[in-house]
This record gives structure tokens, C-alpha cells and sequence, in this order.
């Protein structure tokens, strides 16, 4: 199915994370225990592991307590737990069509950038059938398919898209061995960072962001005076996607807080889960962003 979520409705659409995948997140990329936690705490570890279970946490000052210890910003973190803090919705974005699919029942997001005649598709949003509908249907040339890492739910199903279009596949280096199926070698381009991909009259720019998978890449474009990026699983709103392998935890923070977050406040950040958001919100209610 074809669906844009960056519809005007006033529709909030809820976080990808909740507070136990935040917390969880945190503690698991610096290496800690459930016991380390406690220990510095002072929180029984029976309350912390079953608050990463999905407990709701009893007061502020647990919420505090755990982000202190976390190296998390307590701040934006009470008020996504506490607050029920969600981006605003926002409008669509002319030039840019999200297309969602699943698996397993964990939806994901995938988007084409057009423009004169000509489409790009970032991720296939594990719905490669949607995604061919759509260029069929709008009857424009599809120049090429930017993945912002190798996983399966973001990159399942080029081979039906490269059935139809021999096109370049454009992926980072150490993210070709994540693929269920690669793609000849002909066809898979490296979006070095700093790289331009022109689509139409728009130029869609690489952003090497390592974290979440060695060769994440974003993808930022300038549509129609409206910056957008692509942030893959690198960001999402309110959080950030889980560092794989744990080691690049520091890598991940990095890109996020150092590439991500410094394209401009109004950025819109288009992430492969949950809501649409922007530069300013990320920078205001992000627990893992830096202080500002």
C-alpha cells in the first residue's frame, strides 16, 4: 500500500521507542549490567530490568536517576516518559512520497524523491511491490535506489525493483555483507560522504553516518527550498536505533549529535520508523542529543 505520512491531518503518530528501549538502548551500548546500573543508582535491579521489560518507572526521580547515570539528558527524557512528548505533525513534503510496509508486524518507512520526470527510492521499506507501483503508476524513470544501511526491512526487495530497472544500487561498503541478496557488482555504488545523486532538477547528498550499522549513510536533499534527510535508523524521533554491533556506541552518538543534528533546526528528519521530525525538536527532546 502507498501511504504518506506527512500529511497535514494533525495526526501524531506515536514514538518508535519507549522508555524501556531508551534506557535499554543506553545501557547495553556502554557494555554496563543491569547490575552496574543498580549499583550507581541505588535502584533495586529487579526494578530496572523490569522497567526495560516495559514497568512505567514510579516517579521523576527514577526517570532522573537512570538518565544521570546513562548519559542520557534527563530532561527530554521526563518528557517523553512523563510528558507524553511527540514531534507535531508535519505537512507533506512536495517531491517526497513515504510508501510504508512490515514485517512481522513492525512497520516500516520507506520514501522516492521526484522531481521532472525522475524518482529515486530511499529504502524499500520492505515493500518493494508498493514501491514499484508507484513509479510505474506516476510513469516516471527511476534512477536509483539509495539504502541507508543492509538490513533486511530497509533493503528486502531490490532484486524485484532491479527486475524492472537496471539501476545503480547505492549502499556503504561494510553494509554490502548485511544483504540477503547483493546485487551484481556493477550495480552497487558507494555513496561516499560528500557525494551528490541527482534526481530531476534535485541533487540528494551522502552523509556518512556509522552507529547503527558500520556504513549507515543519510541522504539529505533540498526539496523545493524544504531540507529533508533521510536518517535511516540512525535517528529516530526521541531516540536513536540500536547500535550494531555494540561497539560503535560512541560511533553512533557521534553521527548523530555531530552530522545529523548540526543540518539545519528546520531540517525535516525522515527516519525508516515512527514519526517524521525535525533538526529542532531532535535538539530540544532527544535523550541522547548533546546539550545545547
Amino acid at each position: 500500500m502507498v501511504e504518506s505520512k506527512l500529511t497535514a491531518e494533525g495526526v501524531c503518530m506515536p514514538l518508535e521507542d519507549d522508555f524501556c528501549d531508551i534506557i535499554k538502548k543506553a545501557r547495553i551500548g556502554q557494555a554496563w549490567s543491569v547490575e552496574d546500573v543498580a549499583r550507581i543508582t541505588g535502584l533495586p535491579g529487579a526494578d530496572i530490568t523490569a522497567l526495560e521489560r516495559g514497568d512505567r518507572p514510579r516517579d521523576r526521580a527514577e526517570v532522573r536517576a537512570l538518565a544521570t547515570t546513562l548519559g542520557l539528558r534527563p530532561g527530554p527524557l521526563e518528557q517523553i516518559v512523563l510528558e507524553k512528548w511527540v514531534p507535531q505533525p508535519i505537512p507533506s513534503i512536495r517531491g517526497i512520497e513515504t510508501i510504508q510496509g512490515e514485517i512481522n508486524g513492525y512497520a516500516v518507512n520507506g520514501y522516492i524523491v521526484h522531481d521532472s520526470g525522475e524518482a529515486l527510492l530511499v529504502d524499500t521499506a520492505y515493500n518493494a511491490p508498493a514501491m514499484i507501483a508507484w513509479v510505474e503508476s506516476h510513469r516516471v524513470r527511476l534512477t536509483g535506489i539509495c539504502l541507508t544501511h543492509g538490513h533486511a526491512d530497509h533493503a528486502d526487495g531490490i532484486q524485484e525493483i532491479l527486475a524492472r530497472w537496471q539501476v545503480p544500487v547505492y549502499l556503504g561498503a561494510d553494509d554490502v555483507s548485511l544483504l540477503h541478496w547483493k546485487p551484481s557488482e556493477d550495480r552497487l555504488t558507494v555513496p561516499n560522504d560528500g557525494r551528490a545523486i541527482s534526481v530531476g532538477r534535485l541533487r540528494v547528498h551522502c552523509l556518512a553516518t556509522p552507529g547503527h550499522t558500520p556504513g549507515g549513510v543519510c541522504y539529505r536533499v533540498d526539496a523545493e527550498s524544504q531540507p529533508a534527510c533521510f536518517v535511516g535508523d540512525t535517528l529516530f524521533a526521541g531516540s536513536i536505533g540500536k547500535s550494531l554491533p555494540r561497539s560503535l556506541f560512541t560511533t553512533h552518538l557521534d553521527s548523530v549529535r555531530q552530522r545529523v543534528l548540526k543540518l539545519p533546526h528546520d531540517c525535516i528528519l525522515l527516519p525508516g520508523h515512527g514519526p517524521a521530525t525535525t533538526v529542532r525538536e531532535e535538539l530540544d527532546h532527544n535523550p541522547f542529543a548533546a546539550d545545547h
